[in-house]
């Protein structure tokens, strides 16, 4: 198994557990009463230092995948394609212009048209 797949069941059932935690809070399943969580000191250090661990590892994790998305070669986008092709047409056509006036009048610098001719 590829570690992507295996980090990807590792973050659903991880899910998975939070959202039977946020079921069981909302109904009550094994809630403390507020008074009793405020009156002990206790759990309320408890509450806060899992939170904040809880919280620093997803920040790591959402760093990580966030440091591998900018620095993983993943190529240009149908859209920078388009405009680098678009890049290279218009590089084309100039040069295609320059060879066009260099032969029409090879003294000009301006680009303007051909000095007429004299009968």
């Amino acid at each position: 198994m590829k570690a992507s797949r295996i980090a990807i069941l590792l973050w659903t059932a991880l899910i998975a557990v939070l959202l039977v935690v946020e079921i069981a809070e909302i109904t009550h399943l094994f809630t403390l009463p507020v008074q009793s969580a405020i009156a002990n000191p206790l759990a309320l250090v408890i509450a806060l230092v899992f939170t904040t661990l809880v919280a620093l590892v997803g920040a790591i994790f959402i760093g990580i995948y966030v440091s591998h998305r900018i620095l993983s070669p993943t190529g240009f986008t149908p859209f920078e394609e388009e405009m680098l092709r678009m890049r290279a047409d218009l590089s084309e056509v100039k040069r295609d212009l320059a060879t066009l006036r260099d032969r029409t009048d090879p003294t000009s610098t301006t680009g303007s048209r051909p000095p007429e001719q004299q009968p």
